[in-house]
């Protein structure tokens, strides 16, 4: 079951209590329904880095719904995306993993750099993995996207990624530091060899527009795509034990933080992308 691009648009035009009614079934819900004050507004907030935004922007208004864009997050480069080039440039490896779509754009900054060398992929979910299509210099023939897991998280993919007969497989896994270590401890356990770069972070956004805000306050759905977008959101909420719009989360990992945060209407698809 999808949270699709169709369903946002109900949800965005009615409030949970009747969404909830008539479509509950269409979600994967984790969590219990409340009033939302009468005065939200329809429009759905979406918050990755400016530039970012543009394709569900374009896609939500296909079917007929407003965005406001205000960007939460900022992404920086760390050194160790030097290591990753150099890695690359002289090592195989039997699996590269890569887990949001930004790490996927920050690895293929680092492949490209590294002279474009063949190697194979797991990608946490299609969403990701739809980064490696997009490009059109990432050929099936030098990434070759060849595992994604039953479930789109970290600790699902350490669980069913192939290994190759009773050697030890190597995986190179360039993440952001905020991520999780639940690929390497799930891995390790497994008997397989890791290495973690640590290729850019994520943090928060030094200004957010006032007036934005204040329109992205009384907005329905605020959409987001990692945990710490989600924390940025709380994080500017004047009373976050109050607020009653809905998130709709990139994932499971994303929704568990929102959770976790205290908020009460989250959503996430099955299967993470941008139809999702």
């Amino acid at each position: 079951m999808k949270l699709s691009l169709s369903t946002i648009t109900t949800l965005s035009l009615r409030p949970p209590s009747q969404f909830f009614h008539h479509h509950r079934r269409l979600f994967n819900l984790r969590a219990s329904s409340s009033p939302v004050n009468s005065s939200l507004n329809h429009r759905v907030v979406v918050t990755r880095e400016r530039g970012k935004n543009d394709k569900l922007i374009t896609a939500l208004a296909k079917h007929g719904i407003e965005s406001l864009e205000l960007p939460l997050i900022q992404h920086t480069q760390l050194p160790e995306l030097d290591k990753l080039v150099s890695l690359l440039t002289a090592t195989s490896f039997d699996w590269i993993i890569i887990t949001s779509p930004e790490a996927a754009l920050v690895f293929l900054q680092a492949w490209k750099a590294a002279g474009t060398p063949s190697v194979k992929v797991a990608a946490v979910g299609t969403g990701t993995a739809s980064i490696f299509d997009e490009d059109m210099t990432s050929s099936k023939e030098l990434i070759d996207v060849a595992f994604t897991p039953s479930k789109a998280t970290g600790k699902v993919l350490a669980l069913e990624l192939p290994k190759h007969g009773n050697e030890k497989s190597t995986v190179l896994y360039p993440a952001s530091a905020k991520a999780s270590h639940d690929i390497e401890k799930g891995l390790s356990k497994r008997g397989f060899h890791i290495t973690r770069l640590n290729t850019y972070t994520t943090e928060p956004v030094q200004h957010v527009d006032k007036k934005i805000l204040q329109q992205a306050l009384s907005a329905s759905l605020v959409a987001v795509a990692s945990p710490s977008a989600i924390r940025a959101w709380v994080n500017l909420l004047p009373e976050p034990d109050t607020w009653n719009g809905s998130v709709a989360c990139i994932g499971e990992t994303t929704a568990s933080a929102a959770r976790k945060l205290g908020l009460r209407n989250v959503y996430y698809p099955s299967n993470p992308s941008l139809q999702g």
